[in-house]
């Protein structure tokens, strides 16, 4: 006789036991496999291989030549916003410099650098004798500085002599942290007014430094010649500088 012949109700309520056993395994599995498909881990593809082209091939932008009053400071974040790639998150070091330091490599060969438009746009400011400045929250400052060092600005496509991106910074405020600090420090360096600043940044979050008198321009695609000439424009509207001065 069968277990089931001797206590039909014992086995009844193992029977739904293992049931429902076997039920919240299958949802666990159900989930972890929904879980697994969701996540995508990050990959170097060619969205970080951009490189910017050398600044006499890009028309600066028109604010440069407009003869309207320009912020006596430029303050850029660094990821996805002069470079498209969290330097933190998709390089691996030790880089690797190239012969014409418009990209760089990391540890897996993989190339990173700036966007196209980066160069023109950072001549134009030096040009114009205004203070350029990087505020970066990265995790790895030193792996963003290292890339700086590397990243070349190229002035023409013959130009041997292109300066490294590090040089052509006047401060740099790279490490964790809120913006305000990065920009309370640029302000004691340079005693210029917050007003007098404009920052270019791909996270909203990052709009508490308006807090201060700092006007930041949101860029959600990386910075180029349109965004900056609509910083910039925004930071005369707000400023009530629209007019040219004397």
């Amino acid at each position: 006789m069968t277990q089931a012949q001797l206590n039909p109700q014992s086995f009844k309520i193992q029977l739904k036991g293992r049931r429902a056993i076997l039920s919240f395994a299958g949802i666990i599995l159900a989930t972890i496999i929904m879980v697994r498909k969701a996540y995508k881990p990050v990959e170097t593809g060619d969205d970080t291989t951009t490189a910017t082209a050398p600044a006499s091939e890009v028309e600066a932008p028109s604010c440069f030549s407009d003869g309207l009053p320009l912020p006596q400071v430029m303050v850029f974040d660094l990821d996805y916003t002069l470079w498209p790639f969290w330097v933190d998150t998709h390089v691996t070091g030790p880089l690797k410099p190239t012969k014409d330091g418009l990209v760089v490599k990391d540890r897996y060969n993989d190339s990173y650098g700036f966007y196209p438009d980066v160069a023109a746009i950072l001549v134009a400011i030096k040009e114009k004798n205004l203070t350029l400045c990087a505020a970066s929250r990265t995790q790895a400052p030193e792996l963003a500085r290292e890339m700086l060092s590397y990243l070349h600005v190229p002035t023409s496509p013959s130009s041997s002599s292109s300066p490294k991106a590090l040089s052509v910074f006047d401060e740099l405020e790279i490490y964790p942290g809120d913006k305000k600090t990065h920009f309370s420090r640029i302000h004691k360096r340079t005693n210029i007014p917050y007003e007098e600043m404009l920052f270019f940044d791909d996270e909203s979050r990052n709009k508490n430094v308006e807090t201060l008198g700092v006007v930041m321009k949101l860029v959600r695609d990386g910075v180029s010649r349109k965004e900056v000439d609509a910083g910039v424009k925004l930071w005369r509207e707000r400023n009530h500088r629209m007019k040219k001065e004397d």
